[in-house]
């Protein structure tokens, strides 16, 4: 792996976020935390996130702040942020990239299940924008980066909710960013391809999937979690000044 590159805007930069104990999430901490921000991030994972946290702090930089929340208990996620917030000051940069991808046939699906992968997928993604755009507003400035999902553009099987909820992801940057944009504040969308997440490994990656992703991916290799990170870093720094209310894939040329 190449070595990252460096954004001096990001040092001291306060962090928010979502599902990051694990996958690409666990990437994300890490990567800002070593450009010096400050990072903090819930996910359900104590054990995990926990760890996760000692690494960062070990390896010299600064220690992310983790808390336990279900983010589908939407009070719960605004009081955890707004205690995050009253910590370290009004959050800088946000990631919504907590999501679950669990496999559902469409007849199988009731309305509890829907509900819930909406809870998961959608809902939060919305309010977390809701509650760092006060403190945004405050400091004329701050980025929102959203991950998406090319599930539902190569039209996947297996998970038509999960591909409905995540197709939805592009209509709230796009609908957001007008408005945040006359107060500095940048939305964007990344939509990661196959990412090679240990879950993903444990229990789809097969030497099928793997002659499949051979097949669809312009790109030799396995898309890793760093190639996601480095994307969200660049969207989070100065140099994408000009960037909002945009789609960037990372995918290794999915077709």
């Amino acid at each position: 792996m190449k070595k990252p590159a460096s954004y001096p805007s990001l040092q001291g930069k306060r962090v928010f976020i979502t599902g990051g104990g694990s996958g690409i999430g666990e990437d994300l901490v890490a990567a800002f935390a070593a450009q010096g921000a400050q990072v903090a991030f819930v996910d359900i994972l104590d054990d995990a996130s926990t760890a996760l946290c000692e690494r960062v702090a070990k390896a010299g930089c600064p220690r992310p702040a983790f808390r336990h929340c279900d983010i589908s208990d939407i009070a719960a996620l605004q009081e955890t942020m707004a205690q995050l917030a009253e910590t370290l000051g009004d959050f800088d940069i946000l990631v919504n990239n907590a999501a679950s991808d669990e496999r559902h046939l469409a007849e199988d699906v009731t309305p509890a299940f829907y509900d819930q992968c909406v809870a998961i997928n959608q809902r939060p993604m919305f309010f977390t924008c809701q509650a760092v755009l006060p403190g945004m507003k405050r400091r004329g400035a701050g980025s929102i980066i959203n991950l998406g999902s090319m599930s539902w553009h190569a039209m996947n099987r297996g998970y038509p909710v999960y591909c409905a909820t995540k197709a939805a992801v592009a209509g709230l940057t796009r609908g957001l960013a007008r408005d945040f944009g006359a107060h500095g504040i940048r939305v964007n969308t990344v939509t990661p391809g196959w990412v090679m997440t240990q879950r993903q490994v444990d229990l789809w990656i097969d030497d099928a999937a793997r002659a499949g992703i051979k097949r669809a991916q312009c790109l030799p290799g396995a898309l890793m979690p760093h190639d996601v990170s480095a994307m969200v870093l660049f969207l989070a720094a100065d140099d994408s000044a000009m960037c909002t209310g945009q789609d960037f894939v990372v995918d290794g040329g999915w077709i």
